[in-house]
């Protein structure tokens, strides 16, 4: 399940294992790299594990500090092609070959819906905190996932979003507004189904957080998603993956019906 975003499969994790060669065998701590590179000693370890992006500042220090020879510098013109992290390299190569792609949110506006302006707002809330050189890298590679609404076979692509996702300003009234009418565009695409879960329901399929299903087209193999806090990961096999298909199925009943979400959302974008 390993696929590149315009570079090399993994190309995160490359740099990462690279770069802990050398400080290693330069018997140079984390921390004490972090501080010649005005890092911490978990950013550092992000960065050695793939989740994360070191900036070219990091690169030019850490590279004659840890005697690479150039080493570092040269795999890390590979990570500017990429613009995601090592474990997200994974989901995306599944997201490229999907048949279907369906994504329950109860946070903010999925990915694959954001403007860049929008996007921008939500890297602006990471902790730790970014710096311009990633965000802007993270802002590539999230808009040039939207090309699967017109891929040549198109996939078909679900979205059920709590209310409080449509209501959330983050970024500000304005940028929230404008991503809103972007919803709507890509709602009109026959490929696509948005609907939103409205906040006053008193039972619900989703308690346990959002995830992502995918299903291939060779055989239709089906896959789950999650994201959380300091974790990730695939489920593959039965009956796991069945009850959380089973679960998104009630989320859709649950759910306002395409044409009513459509109009809710008119409603919020018209009030801000």
């Amino acid at each position: 399940m390993i696929s590149g975003n315009g570079a090399g499969p993994g190309a995160a994790k490359a740099f990462g294992r690279l770069l802990k060669f050398y400080r290693v065998r330069a018997k140079m701590s984390q921390e004490a790299l972090g501080d010649l590179t005005s890092y911490s000693k978990s950013q550092v370890a992000m960065i050695e594990r793939g989740e994360r992006k070191p900036s070219e500042k990091f690169v030019e220090i850490a590279d004659p500090a840890l005697g690479a020879q150039g080493a570092l510098l040269e795999v890390a013109e590979e990570l500017k092609l990429s613009g995601v992290a090592a474990w997200f390299e994974d989901y995306l190569g599944e997201e490229k070959r999907a048949a279907a792609i369906h994504k329950y949110e109860n946070r903010v506006i999925p990915g694959l819906l954001q403007t860049p302006v929008y996007a921008k707002a939500v890297f602006n809330c990471a902790l730790p905190v970014l710096d311009d050189e990633e965000i802007e890298a993270n802002i590539t590679a999230r808009m040039a996932r939207k090309e699967i609404f017109h891929r040549k076979r198109r996939p078909h692509v679900t979205f059920v979003l709590e209310k409080l996702v449509i209501n959330r300003p983050i970024g500000g009234r304005a940028v929230l507004r404008e991503n809103l009418l972007h919803i709507l565009d890509i709602a009109r695409l026959s490929n696509v189904c948005i609907q939103i879960i409205p906040d006053d329901r008193e039972t619900h399929a989703g308690i346990d957080g959002p995830f992502t299903l995918l299903e291939t087209a060779k055989r239709r193999s089906q896959l789950v998603y999650v994201e959380g806090q300091n974790g990730r990961y695939f489920l593959t096999e039965q009956p796991d993956v069945g009850e959380v298909f089973a679960r998104y199925g009630t989320l859709r009943a649950q759910a306002l019906t395409p044409e009513d979400s459509v109009r809710l959302i008119e409603q919020v974008a018209q009030s801000l």
